[in-house]
């Protein structure tokens, strides 16, 4: 297996915070590699010390063997990164943005007009060419700021959260894109908040206290999930969950959606003795059903443990 991104024993300190805490971690040439965790657990400082952004307290960071801090120049031609607040300039058109980074990177401008008109075609932004970027909406300037950061074709990019409080429309578009991304072979690095985006990937890693928890492709984190799940509708949601977490059996419970979903270590056991609490505080509606889990429930159960 070809390595992409090789992270040894990488730690980052913020005075008495670990934001990263001797982490390791190889992202395979060619995969989509998710990373998921709550606010705060060192996502962001793990993606801006493999860029060579931040630089290590301890350990490494390497990009196809190398180094980020003694080699930085080779690294940035390599990769692209997009951190969440991407810097497009709204008073620049959509195509001055993006021979804004084309110069950046020394890209001649004899291929850049070539790369630019082939960027904004796949990415439908080719009528928009000389709008102003203030003017564009939220999911049209994420693209914008995907086309950016591959204007210089990097063989391996870092996705810092990209479709952050876009709508969920423009989100499949925006994940549409990246599919077609790493079938021309680019690697991937993504972290997100969203679990059915983490879904979509080849391998996910679970990330809390600036460590990696747990990591796996997504069927096998759903397997190693140790339990099962019920999940609960009731027009009276909030009281079922109260209620729900006073059982001694009952691992977790979290909305899901429209739903509540439980984890307990037998559905069919559990179903019984949920529907006889709930009656006896007066919710009659309550369904219940034995669910498949899901990465989010992996994610909460393993958090929870």
């Amino acid at each position: 297996m070809s390595v992409a991104l090789r992270v040894v024993g990488l730690t980052r300190r913020f005075a008495a915070t670990t934001a990263v805490d001797r982490l390791s971690l190889d992202v395979a040439s060619g995969e989509i590699f998710a990373l998921v965790g709550p606010d705060g657990a060192g996502k962001t400082t793990l993606m801006r010390l493999v860029c060579g952004a931040l630089a290590a307290d301890e350990g490494r960071a390497l990009v196809d063997g190398v180094d980020v801090i003694s080699q930085t120049a080779r690294v940035q031609s390599a990769i692209g990164y997009m951190p969440q607040r991407f810097s497009l300039y709204p008073d620049l058109s959509v195509m001055e943005n993006l021979r804004f980074y084309g110069e950046i990177f020394g890209i001649p401008r004899s291929d850049f007009e070539t790369r630019a008109r082939s960027l904004l075609a796949d990415f439908a932004l080719d009528a928009f060419a000389d709008r102003l970027a203030e003017a564009l909406s939220g999911g049209m300037k994420q693209k914008l700021a995907l086309a950016c950061t591959l204007i210089h074709r990097p063989s391996t990019i870092l996705l810092d959260e990209p479709t952050s409080g876009v709508d969920p429309v423009s989100r499949r578009e925006f994940w549409r894109l990246l599919y077609g991304i790493n079938r021309s072979g680019t690697t991937i690095f993504v972290s997100t908040p969203y679990m059915d985006e983490a879904e979509r990937a080849t391998r996910v890693a679970f990330m809390t206290d600036g460590k990696i928890v747990s990591i796996g492709t997504p069927a096998e984190i759903k397997a190693a999930l140790h339990g099962e799940v019920v999940e609960v509708r009731s027009s009276r949601y909030r009281d079922a969950r109260r209620a729900l977490r006073g059982i001694s059996s009952v691992r977790s419970v979290e909305m899901f959606g429209d739903a509540l979903h439980v984890l307990v270590a037998s559905a069919e056991a559990s179903i019984p003795e949920f529907r006889h609490r709930l009656q006896a505080i007066g919710i009659d509606d309550a369904a219940f059903r034995s669910v498949p889990p899901s990465l989010e429930d992996a994610f909460v159960a393993r958090l929870s443990a």
